[in-house]
């Protein structure tokens, strides 16, 4: 056979393979096929559609002078092919086969005989053409035309366009889709590893009471006749190098509408502490706990009001002088946001909180018939501040808030004679829940002696806070460019403004009550007393603050002083000073992305007490960070 002039020979595609018709339906329906969203019955009907168009879209246009048995050979090889994937039943495709190849071999016949008729015919005017082009068509020549890519192509598209039109109308699963409602829902979560070495002075005062443990179980029998154990005590002179610590959290988000959101996140901690989530390593290779840390909805009624309630992150601006980076709030807040109209570079926020610290128990005293009144304890606060861009290079924010700690001082008890079997006393609600160190403490229970043995009588003892809280909190952030690289400065200054120290002396009320904040003398005396209500922080952090993206860097240092009452000592950092009050030091630290999301960070912290006997620790921090 002699090949057809060069001016009829259309274009061959660019790979030079001559277009296969069951190769294009065998791909087509292999991709469909491996997504796995179509049922059975669907990718059958689908595959032999896509064959057919194919097929029958070739063969129109070479049915002049492809022999039938051509075509016939292609059907039984896409029934086998379709037998082979598992797409059509085994018996149902043999009785397919039986039926192509009867018919294949009837229009063979027939295609033969048509061949031979009108190869008489076409020979002299195929001649006359060959010689035209300079290429001689002999009799029985046929001419064979390419189909060109951008048919194939054409011819494809189409296909799958009605196949997917089709899916859409029955509400199919779309390839490469995922059900709706997955997309209003994400998962995020963050792991560390860290090595901590705390380091004590060796002159440190050993005499260190651990006062949260005080406060459990019955109470620390006071009378030195009756109990002549210490109470627990904190260590304070002995290093604790290399301790490996974990912490790993999981929250799991969902947009219910365009205003409405809820979370629940997972973590891990030790103990129910409410400022720290990580996990001491070791305990026997003993399996770690996990908790509910944040359960959550929220609602924006406006563009600029958000309202979540449950249990959420800290919705004010804060430094971790005042609330731990771990810490989070139960109750409800309103947040506001508002850029303003006349200059879009400026805008306002603030935050009111409703929080719940404590609520006393439904059922005290549990063996009286005669029960307490509720006696709960709240935060109420309130924050105000703005948000100005000066210019590309420059940012400051700032933000001052109240906090008013209501209900959470100790109150001393009514005379209760525990000794004839009293169920507690009148004032023991009034013992914090958690505490850390630093506060100023005081006896609460006033313990009837017994008459007949008054030397004899126990008089276990809890401890509660003797100042008052009402906060004034001042917040300042300076972000600029410093050689390229931004530099961010921090200020925080914290002042109760109900700390006096009379009141304090006063409230106690009981000769010996206060049993802390004492000079170095040993005194115990209201002359020897010491402490203070002011809190203030300063930092500077050079490089990217959050690093995320691999080279990622910064270096940070920053002074701290904290005076025993300048707030609540239980929901501060629990790594400065061991957590709490009464403390005063720098830290030192930097970061460094190795890969996307993943960093280590090194932190240098040394401190001292601000009153009191000496205290100082040393703690080095080093740890692999990791967020998806």
């Amino acid at each position: 056979m002699k090949h057809p002039e060069p001016s009829a020979k259309p274009a061959r595609p660019a790979s030079g393979v001559p277009f296969n018709p069951v190769n294009e339906a065998m791909n087509h329906l292999k991709n469909i096929s491996q997504r796995g969203t179509l049922p059975a019955l669907r990718q059958c009907a689908l595959a032999a559609a896509a064959a057919c168009a194919l097929v029958f879209a070739a063969g129109n246009a070479a049915a002049q002078a492809a022999p039938a048995s051509t075509a016939d050979s292609a059907m039984v090889k896409l029934i086998r092919g379709l037998i082979q994937s598992g797409t059509l039943a085994k018996d149902v495709g043999e009785a397919l086969l039986a039926q192509a190849q009867t018919e294949a071999m009837a229009a063979q016949v027939a295609a033969q005989q048509a061949q031979r008729m009108a190869a008489s015919t076409t020979a002299a005017s195929a001649v006359a053409a060959g010689s035209a082009g300079g290429v001689r068509l002999e009799a029985g020549d046929v001419r064979v035309p390419y189909i060109s890519q951008t048919v194939r192509d054409q011819i494809r598209d189409e296909v799958k366009a009605q196949v997917m039109a089709q899916a859409k109308d029955e509400g199919w699963a779309a390839p490469n889709e995922t059900p709706e409602w997955s997309k209003r829902i994400r998962v995020e979560g963050d792991v560390r590893v860290r090595n901590e070495s705390r380091g004590y002075a060796g002159n440190n005062s050993n005499i260190e009471i651990n006062w949260a443990e005080l406060n459990k179980g019955s109470g620390y029998d006071v009378n030195p006749n009756t109990n002549l154990a210490l109470p627990s005590i904190l260590n304070t002179r002995e290093d604790r190098r290399n301790l490996f610590r974990a912490r790993a959290r999981l929250g799991v988000y969902a947009e219910l509408t365009e205003n409405t959101k809820a979370g629940v996140r997972l973590a891990s901690g030790s103990d129910e502490s409410p400022v720290s989530t990580t996990q001491t390593l070791g305990g026997g290779l003993s399996k770690k706990s996990v908790w509910l840390d944040q359960m959550w909805i929220s609602h924006k009624p406006v563009d600029w009001l958000t309202v979540t309630a449950g249990r959420f992150g800290n919705p004010f601006m804060s430094t971790d002088l005042l609330y731990s980076n771990d810490l989070n709030f139960d109750g409800i807040a309103a947040q506001f946001e508002k850029k303003l109209a006349s200059n879009r570079d400026l805008s306002l926020f603030g935050t009111l909180g409703l929080i719940p610290l404590e609520y006393s128990s439904d059922n005290a005293p549990s063996r009286s018939q005669t029960k307490m009144k509720s006696e709960n304890k709240w935060l109420l606060g309130a924050q105000f501040g703005a948000d100005w861009k000066i210019d590309e290079d420059n940012r400051v924010r700032g933000a001052l808030a109240y906090y008013n700690f209501r209900n959470i001082s100790g109150q001393v008890s009514q005379p209760c004679a525990l000794y004839a079997g009293a169920d507690g006393c009148s004032t023991d609600w009034s013992r914090p829940a958690f505490m850390q160190k630093g506060n100023t403490l005081m006896l609460l229970r006033d313990i009837s002696l017994d008459p007949l043995n008054p030397a004899g009588t126990p008089q276990p003892q809890y401890v509660g806070l003797a100042s008052k809280f009402r906060l004034i909190d001042l917040n300042l952030r300076w972000d600029t460019a410093v050689a390229g690289n931004n530099l961010r400065l921090d200020a925080n200054f914290v002042k109760n403004t109900a700390y006096d120290s009379r009141d304090i002396w006063n409230r106690a009320g009981l000769r010996g009550a206060i049993v802390n904040n004492f000079g170095a003398t040993g005194g115990t005396g209201q002359s020897d007393f010491k402490s203070g209500g002011n809190a203030y922080m300063v930092q500077a952090t050079y490089g990217k603050p959050a690093p995320t993206a691999r080279g990622d860097w910064n270096v940070l240092a920053g002074y701290k002083r904290i005076e025993p009452d300048a707030m609540p000592d239980g929901y501060n950092d629990s790594t400065f000073h061991g957590g709490g009050t009464n403390a005063r030091g720098y830290f030192l630290g930097g970061s460094y992305a190795i890969d996307k999301n993943m960093w280590f960070t090194g932190r240098w912290i040394s401190t001292k007490e601000v009153y009191g006997p000496p205290q100082a620790i040393d703690t080095l921090q080093l740890e692999f960070n990791a967020r998806f």
